[in-house]
Formats: C-alpha cells, sequence, structure tokens
C-alpha cells in the first residue's frame, strides 16, 4: 500500500490510528512442519526462504521477546565479504550478492549502501597478509584491491597520517561492494514477506524446552502452549547455549558481549567503512550523521545486553589512535549484542546430535552480514535434512574431526584479545 505525504502527515498526527499492521500477530497453532526459534534476521531470513524456495506449507517463527529485539538490533550494520578461506568466503560472497538485490526481492527497501571497506594496514609485513587475503578473495570471485597510502590517504584524508602517528599507515585493503545496511529494515522487510507467504511469525513466545519421541525431537514446550513440528531450527544467536540446554545439548561455543557506539550527529566526515589494523575497532557514519563503531569482546561470559565503562575506554583509545579527530566528537549511546562465539570463529549450520533438531549459531562477528545466507542455507538444511553445498564445511561435526575453519582477521575470538 503506498501513502501521499499528505495521508502520512494526517496518520501521523492522529497517532498512527488506522495504520495497517506490516505483518500478522499469528496466534500458535498445534502443530507446523517446521519451527524456526529466533525472530531475528536468521530466523526471519530462514522461515522466508523455506517457503519461498523450497514451498515448506506450515512455518512458524517463535520469538521470545519482539521481531528484531536481540542482535538483530544491536549490532553496527557492516556487510563484508572479505574472507580469506574458502568456505568463509564462498558463503559470505554469496550472502553478498543476495544482499545486492534484497531490496528488490523483500519489496522493502533495507538501505544497502556499497560505500566501500577498508582494512588498514600498519606495517611491510600486514600488508604482505592483506594482499595474500585479496589474493585468495579474488580467486573466489570476490572484488579486492590492494591500496598503497596515498590511495588510503585520497578515500579517508581524516586518518592519522602524520609523523608522529604511533601506528603509521602503510595502506589497506578495500572491498568496494562491502558497506552497511539497516539492521531493523532488514527485519522488517523480512517479516513483512515470510507473513505474506503465510509465515506464522509469533510473538512473546518463549521456548521453555523440547517435546521428544526417544531421541527425536518432534516439537517445542513455550509459554503459550506445546507445539508440534517436523523438525526445529535453533536461530537464537547468543542464547543458543541456554536453549539447547533445554534439549540436553552442551555446544563448543561461548557467549560474549560486544559492545558498540554511536556518537552525536556530524557533518559527513566517512563515506565509507574503516577498520583499525593495530587494534579490533571499525567505523562508519550513519545516514543521520553519527559515528558508528565497535571493538573487542568485554572478555567476559554475559547475557546482559549491556557493557562496561572500561571497555568504551578502550574502544575510544583505539578510534582516536585511528582518527584523532574522533577526540572531540560526543558519545551519543552505547549498547552490547550477546555474541555466539565458536571456537574457531566460523559459524555452525547443521543437524544436532538429536533428530529432527537443528543448529544456527556461533556466528562470532559474523552474524548481521552473514542474514540472508544464512537463511538461504538454513532453510534448505532444515527442508531437505541435509547441508546445502554453501554449509557443508559449518557442520558441528567438524569440531571433533579435527576440521576446523580458523579464519584469521575476521576478529577477535575468545582469548585472542
Amino acid at each position: 500500500m503506498r501513502y501521499s505525504l499528505a495521508s502520512l502527515l494526517r496518520r501521523g498526527l492522529a497517532r498512527n490510528v488506522g495504520w495497517t499492521p506490516a505483518w500478522r500477530d499469528a496466534a500458535p497453532r498445534a502443530a507446523y512442519d517446521v519451527i524456526v526459534v529466533g525472530g531475528g534476521g536468521h530466523g526471519l531470513a530462514t522461515a522466508y526462504y523455506l517457503a519461498r524456495n523450497h514451498d515448506v506449507g506450515k512455518v512458524a517463527v517463535l520469538e521470545r521477546g519482539w521481531i528484531g529485539s536481540g542482535n538483530t538490533g544491536r549490532n553496527t550494520t557492516i556487510v563484508r565479504s572479505n574472507y580469506l578461506l574458502d568456505a568463509n568466503a564462498r558463503f559470505y560472497e554469496h550472502g553478498m550478492k543476495l544482499w545486492e538485490g534484497l531490496s528488490r526481492e523483500l519489496n522493502f527497501n533495507v538501505m544497502f549502501s556499497q560505500r566501500g571497506v577498508i582494512n588498514l594496514a600498519h606495517s611491510k609485513p600486514q600488508m604482505d597478509g592483506f594482499a595474500r587475503r585479496g589474493n585468495a578473495m579474488r580467486l573466489n570471485g570476490i572484488d579486492a584491491e590492494l591500496l598503497d597510502r596515498e590511495a588510503v590517504r585520497e578515500k579517508v584524508p581524516e586518518l592519522d597520517f602524520s609523523e608522529a602517528a604511533r601506528f603509521p599507515i602503510h595502506g589497506g585493503l578495500l572491498q568496494p561492494r562491502g558497506g552497511t545496511a539497516r539492521h531493523d529494515a532488514v527485519v522488517w522487510g523480512y517479516a513483512r514477506a515470510a507473513d505474506r507467504l503465510g509465515v506464522d511469525i509469533i510473538q512473546d513466545c518463549e521456548v521453555t524446552g523440547f517435546q521428544m519421541q526417544g531421541e527425536r525431537v518432534v516439537g517445542v514446550h513455550t509459554s503459550r502452549g506445546d507445539i508440534a513440528a517436523g523438525r526445529v531450527g535453533l536461530a537464537v544467536a547468543g542464547h543458543t547455549g541456554q536453549v539447547a540446554a533445554l534439549a540436553g545439548l552442551r555446544l563448543p561455543i561461548e557467549s560474549h558481549l560486544l559492545q558498540a557506539c554511536v556518537s552525536e550527529p556530524l557533518k559527513p566526515l566517512v563515506d565509507t567503512v574503516v577498520t583499525f589494523g593495530a587494534g579490533h575497532f571499525y567505523l562508519s557514519q550513519s545516514d543521520r550523521g553519527g559515528l558508528v563503531f565497535g571493538g573487542d569482546l568485554d572478555g567476559y561470559n554475559s547475557y546482559a545486553q549491556r557493557g562496561n565503562l572500561g571497555m568504551i575506554e578502550h574502544v575510544v583509545a583505539a578510534g582516536v589512535s585511528m582518527m584523532p579527530c574522533l577526540s572531540r566528537t560526543r558519545l551519543l549511546r552505547h549498547w552490547a549484542g550477546v555474541m555466539d562465539m565458536s571456537m574457531d570463529g566460523s559459524p555452525i549450520i547443521g543437524a544436532s546430535p538429536l533428530d529432527g533438531l537443528y543448529l544456527n549459531c556461533g556466528w562470532c562477528y559474523g552474524g548481521f552480514k552473514a542474514t540472508p545466507a544464512s537463511g538461504w542455507v538454513f532453510a534448505h538444511t532444515l527442508a531437505e535434512g541435509a547441508p546445502h553445498a554453501l554449509n557443508q564445511a559449518f557442520t558441528l561435526d567438524r569440531f571433533a574431526e579435527g576440521r576446523c575453519l580458523d579464519e584469521k582477521g575476521a576478529g577477535p575470538v575468545p582469548g585472542a584479545h
């Protein structure tokens, strides 16, 4: 439905009375073909592709809070596919291609901005490492450009190029097709599109246990009653350990806090995403002018969705070292997301040890950017009972078999910072 400007103003002044909901507030049925636990980007994308790609007729998304109340609304919106290892590179590049057509696919503007992602290098060995990664990316059909010092200066002149710089800038690795997207728009777009394909989106519905027949999961117990299912998929990010424990599973993941911050609105300063090569810090500027940035994990296990001032000090110090003019800006707010950190820095997407229960977790720093690809392959896995070619390397049994995907440079894992 389209609204004129005058209509929008009238509705706004009337306290938005009469708006048509973007998706149904569904009540749970007794049974579904597939239940997806988690109403964030990954869960909604999975449900959408189950209905769109695989014609699964009865799909439900169960969310204990409201749609997008978890990590999807608590991240720094960066999208990239600049990974070194083949399995990760191919997976995230598939996601990048989906991002590029996502607004048209969902008929909803997700505000995907391909402003580029630059990783700074502060030494010759680091430049050599970026050359290696860039070559690996290009072998996988991913765009990559190795920039010298002057090329970086031309793109981001506000960085510290002085002779007194503590971390001299030697150059950087650019992925021009990387960028940002509006996190809540992604959730709303997938929710509306999934609803229009018949998916039941059920909010305020917490999973409290699993219905079992022997070693097979056949449904869930929830705060709104028992619901049977042919298959159940978990897409609950940092709370995967808690929910999996309800089925007696212990997984090789830890839940950590990752803080992010936004500054007061400023005039246009940075028109790309830039990451610090001497510490874990990354920065972009939102459409409203705020500088959005983040850094390391807080370093302790928590589900609190709030951080501490010590890590803010650490992050700000890295930011000022990279771009000294940041010292004159005021911090508007900060928040924390609950990160499910796998032991090798790569995700887990596939079957659990229990028949009928499937896992989508261990996203570390790759969660938001992976949203479309995650939904695509998890939907395939749930519909077919077997992994897609793009998530065959991400199965849980890789840890027992020694097939770890240790993706250096994707962000620190627990104990690495």
